[in-house]
């Protein structure tokens, strides 16, 4: 990477703190600058931070000290703070989904085409050990020809544990659009890029009580479908049933499952980086571990941006922005499927992002990514 490279986050949520702690101090990053709408944030997060200045959003959109943005937003405003990115020359690396709507994330990437910059989104835990394990497996034939598979998550929602849950419940989140890209970005590696859905959801509620922080007891509305089901049909022929629910308490299915002729793979939790995969193979009398083959090795967020800087026109950034919205047409064509009782053809495809080989931590965490 040359350099160590100058980012400068937008957005300093909850989710900041995990990013924050895998780049400060990475030898190929500087965290130069940050900005919230409460400014109060940008300043508490600035005195932390060795070299870091609290901005306004626009300052910091247009700040000669930052070559990438990292937009941690809401995703209300995750095109808007791209476009602003791209608007400056710069690089943008964002949170999930690229954007709320399919034409919104299209003009962000025609933008910066058009500009000559690049466009990273995550999730970036596909790249760790457990989806990678898993996907060498598929593609060393352990199960043999794939021929479906299961995806399912299914948490009571996250306003029990965060303290402003509001986003979850309208447009842009949903259990589909917050926890879909997780599954989704991890079926594409598996078994390629969707070339049709069709769907199902609903709303069992209309409104959620917040659990915890100051806001404890406050009732917020139920803007979006809570539960979505669908099937999706891969390129190569293969059939994935998905579940995405707000509205259960707990399921003992594994999140990801792949089927083949000659047997069967449980893929752990693509919401973390780890997590044991295991096979049952055909005449197998039960299930078994398989070692830890490749992916990075104890993962962590920000992962993903480290991976998008370590590419530098070598290889594409496995966490791209074409897999981004290919991703988010998946998703947004589920939920108009569910909306108008059919099935929807994709207009957008992928490329199945480069494996990762196993890397150890102190590879990624060092130099060499």
């Amino acid at each position: 990477m040359g350099d160590a490279h100058r980012v400068g986050v937008v957005g300093l949520g909850v989710i900041s703190r995990a990013y924050l702690d895998t780049l400060v101090g990475h030898p190929g990053v500087r965290v130069t600058a940050v900005a919230d709408l409460d400014a109060s944030r940008s300043a508490v997060a600035a005195a932390e931070l060795p070299e870091a200045r609290a901005l306004s959003v626009e300052e910091l959109l247009s700040s000669p000290d930052v070559d990438t943005v990292l937009n941690l937003t809401t995703p209300a405003a995750h095109a808007e703070i791209a476009l602003g990115a791209i608007r400056h020359g710069k690089n943008v690396y964002g949170e999930k989904p690229l954007a709320v709507g399919l034409a919104d994330a299209r003009v962000v990437l025609d933008a910066a085409a058009r500009a000559g910059t690049g466009v990273g989104c995550a999730p970036d835990t596909v790249l760790g050990t457990g989806v990678q394990t898993a996907r060498a497996a598929v593609e060393a034939g352990s199960i043999g020809r794939p021929q479906f598979a299961s995806a399912v998550m299914v948490t009571p929602g996250h306003e029990r544990w965060h303290p402003h849950p509001d986003f979850y419940y309208t447009a842009g989140g949903g259990p589909l659009l917050d926890m879909g890209p997780y599954y989704l970005s991890s079926l594409v590696h598996l078994l390629g890029p969707v070339r049709a859905v069709i769907g199902a959801g609903g709303r069992l509620r209309s409104e959620r009580v917040i659990g915890s922080g100051p806001r404890a007891g406050t009732r917020i509305p139920v803007e979006v479908d809570s539960h979505v089901s669908g099937v999706l049909e891969h390129v190569n022929g293969t059939l994935t049933t998905l579940t995405t629910s707000f509205d259960g308490v707990a399921t003992t299915a594994a999140p990801i499952e792949v089927h083949g002729e000659s047997g069967s793979l449980a893929v752990p939790d693509p919401n973390r980086f780890d997590g044991e995969v295991r096979l049952h193979a055909l005449g197998d009398t039960g299930w078994r571990a398989l070692p830890v083959s490749a992916g990075y090795a104890d993962g962590a967020r920000g992962l993903g941006l480290l991976d998008f800087l370590a590419a530098d026109g070598e290889r594409a950034p496995r966490a791209n922005g074409e897999l981004a919205l290919h991703v988010l047409e998946t998703m947004t064509a589920l939920l108009r499927a569910a909306a108008e009782g059919r099935r929807i053809e994709l207009t957008t495809s992928a490329r199945v992002p480069a494996p990762v080989p196993l890397t150890a931590a102190a590879q990624w965490h060092g130099r060499t990514v």
